[in-house]
Parts: structure tokens; sequence; C-alpha cells
């Protein structure tokens, strides 16, 4: 009895490799700032709270606001000149056509004289040349237009990032403080997701070479989870070892330990 005992045992331990693992967050997030201000508020009660849609950083955007409304302003009088602008377009192109028309005539005219004739065509010139210039400060203007609508976006969104949201995250720190003056890349906070949970083991090589073969066993449980990702490169950290992680569904604490297995259950088809 005592031998079939030793050899059951035996098989089961051949069957499976026993690992433990902290459940993590499903991932961290780290927060940097994309514009440069001072912090004017933060909301530190929100610390390991899930975060809602309303800002829980602040950044000074007064200047930005100003700005946005005098490129509001200048886009507005810059679109009215426009539309102005291709009304005379409109105007010359008109005047033009019969311009044309006339010296054609007047040339053809032999009762005419070279000075007439050559006032006609000086005319039609002046003329050409007031539409020319027309369509110039139009391209200009166009291109004046296209600027501020750029630098409206710009400022649109330099307002938008100065408030500092991840909804449905978890704020897990804070790396800045009100008052500080902050700039491109500064990191402003940490927030975590934990709409799922992650559990991270180091296999070796023969483990990982049948991975996708084993059931998943949380705490002696089967389980239905899979391999969410297996890193096929050794771990700089754990020699001659392999990353593999799992996604679980999201406990009420997390950092806790468990117990992680990997059985080839031989019933399964």
């Amino acid at each position: 009895m005592k031998i079939l005992l030793y050899l059951f045992l035996t098989s089961q331990l051949l069957l499976s490799e026993v690992y433990y693992a902290k459940v993590q967050p499903y991932k961290f997030k780290k927060i940097s700032s994309s514009i440069s201000g001072e912090v004017l508020d933060i909301n530190e009660d929100m610390l390991g709270k899930k975060l809602s849609n309303k800002p829980f950083i602040i950044i000074d955007s007064e200047i930005d606001k100003a700005e946005l409304v005098d490129v509001e302003k200048k886009l507005k009088n810059l679109k009215n000149t426009l539309q102005l602008n291709k009304q005379v377009l409109k105007n010359l192109a008109v005047v033009l056509k019969k311009k044309r028309l006339n010296f054609k005539r007047t040339e053809a005219l032999k009762i005419k004289s070279r000075i007439d004739k050559d006032r006609e065509f000086y005319d039609l010139i002046a003329s050409e040349n007031s539409f020319i210039a027309t369509q110039k400060e139009l391209n200009t203007l166009r291109n004046s237009v296209a600027d501020l609508e750029l630098r409206r976006i710009q400022l649109k969104k330099s307002i938008r990032d100065k408030k500092i949201r991840a909804k449905d995250m978890i704020l897990y720190s804070i790396d800045v403080k009100e008052g500080q003056v902050v700039n491109i890349a500064t990191p402003l906070a940490e927030v975590a997701d934990i709409s799922k949970a992650l559990l991270t083991i180091y296999v070796d090589a023969d483990e990982f070479a049948n991975i996708d073969k084993k059931t998943i066993y949380i705490d002696g449980k089967k389980s239905n989870y899979k391999i969410l990702r297996a890193v096929n490169i050794a771990d700089s950290v754990n020699i001659s070892k392999y990353k593999v992680q799992i996604a679980i569904d999201a406990p009420k604490v997390f950092s806790k330990l468990v117990k992680v297995e990997l059985r080839e259950d031989k019933n399964e088809k």
C-alpha cells in the first residue's frame, strides 16, 4: 500500500511543477506630462481609488485659453476676408473676360491708332495682374487660415492635456506636488488596470516547450485560464528560465501569493 501511495505521489510530481506568483494588476501605466506648466491642483483623495472622467491633476492653462480666444477671433476675421476676396476675384474674372474680348476687337480695327491699341493692351495687362495678385492673396489667406486652424487644434489639445484623467483605472501613485512646474516628459502619476489580474511565473526549457498543452491550476483548483503570453527568450534575471504570464479574474485584494501548477491532464482530449 505504501509503495502504491509513493508511486502515485511521484507520478503527480512528474506531471506538474508548482510555482508561486504574486497577483498583480493586469497593467500598470505611467502618466507623463505632454505639456509644460504649473501644477494647480491634485486630488490626493483618489489614491487607491477608481478614477472617473474627472481630472485628478490640473495644470495651469490660463495662457493657452487666452491665446485660443485670440486665435478664434483671428480665424473669424481671416475667413471673412477670404470670402470677400473670393467675390473680388469673381468680379475681376468677369472684367478680365470682357477686356480680353475688347482688346481682340480693338486689335482687329484698322481705324484704331497704335496708341489706342497699346492703351487697351496695357489696361488688359493691368487687369490680369490684378487678377493674379488677388489669387496670390487668396492663397496666402488660405495658408494663414490653415496655420491658425492647426494652432487652434494644438491649443485645444494642450488645454485638454492639462487636465489629467485615467477613467476606470486605479490611482496607484502621484509623482508631483501642487505648485511644481512640470515640463514635457515629467512623470505625473502611475495608474493600474485592475479589470483583470496578472500572474507571472518562470519555467524551465522542458516545461516551456509543452506550455500550450498544460492545464492551469490555481491554489490546487483546476481553471479555464489560458497562457496570455510566453516569452521564448530566456530571462536575464532568472537565468535559463522563460517568462510566462497568465491573466485571471480580478480578486478583491491584490498582491497576495497564489500557487500555480501546470498539469498535463491525461484524461483530457
